[in-house]
């Protein structure tokens, strides 16, 4: 798996998508996140990012990782051109989306690919799941994962009847659903990697918690960074959507804060008070 330690997230960025995903990377961000689904990413904005880094910065494709998703019509405006045809096989559907995504982002692969959700029933997850393997397979796809799941077993499902473990999971990771305790200590224990969005805005009351506040005080960091350390001391890699450029820089500094063993003692508290194990 790749050693980004954070990703730009793309989400609702509309038009401003190039520009931004270009000031990311320029800032130092080497992992992109999109979605093939209009309703709430510009996919082709992403790669007319890349072509931009490409020729006008010298940033190779290789020099980054290059994250996208399969969305189910569930998940699409259907007021939108969607990209595949909504009434075809569902494998077709993925193969469209997958080959569509691939000319938006002028790539011939992608370093992750995963279902944006679960799919309405467990059997058609694990149709779209044997579809992302065949996928992986071709060499299309260096790593297959799945967002917004929340239930271990579907995850356990994927490994037993889809043939292959997940290797990536995103998901919101935040007070409302307690940090999503139960699938973070499945993805520790396989060495999925787990990645969060709603770090940050979901979760108040872990940014004012003491833990978390004297961490951010004694290392002369905002809170923000202090929960962003947090997460990957513990093996979670954060999205960041940030739209600042000074905040981006902010959010990637997080990588060189030096933590010694008090430190580390008073953020395996604030986890504690999570309710993870550490």
């Amino acid at each position: 798996m790749t050693a980004c330690r954070i990703i730009y997230g793309t989400a609702w960025k509309k038009e401003r998508t190039a520009s931004l995903v270009v000031s990311a990377v320029l800032s130092g961000f080497r992992a992109i996140d999109t979605a093939g689904q209009p309703k709430h990413y510009r996919e082709d904005l992403v790669g007319e990012a890349l072509h931009t880094l490409q020729t006008q910065h010298g940033i190779k494709r290789e020099d980054l990782f290059l994250q996208t998703k399969f969305t189910s019509v569930d998940g699409q405006d259907m007021s939108k051109p969607i990209p595949y045809d909504a009434s075809a096989e569902l494998e077709t559907q993925i193969r469209a989306s997958f080959s569509n995504s691939l000319k938006n982002l002028r790539t011939s692969y992608v370093d992750s690919y995963i279902l944006h959700s679960p799919l309405d029933t467990l059997a058609r997850t694990l149709v779209a799941w044997k579809a992302l393997i065949a996928l992986q397979d071709a060499g299309k796809v260096r790593h297959i994962g799945v967002s917004n799941t929340y239930d271990v077993r579907v995850l356990e499902a994927l490994e037993q009847q889809g043939g292959r473990r997940v290797q990536v999971v995103q998901n919101r990771w935040y007070e409302g659903n307690k940090w999503d305790a139960e699938v973070f200590a499945y993805c520790r224990k396989h060495s999925v990697q787990y990645q969060s969005f709603w770090t940050l805005t979901g979760s108040p009351t872990l940014l004012s918690h003491s833990a978390v506040t004297t961490f951010a005080q004694t290392k002369g960091i905002s809170p923000a960074q202090a929960v962003y350390k947090l997460a990957q001391l513990s093996g979670i890699t954060p999205l960041s959507g940030t739209t600042k450029e000074e905040h981006m820089k902010a959010d990637l500094e997080v990588e060189n804060v030096q933590v010694d063993a008090q430190d580390k003692e008073n953020l395996d508290a604030a986890m504690r008070w999570m309710g993870l194990q550490i």
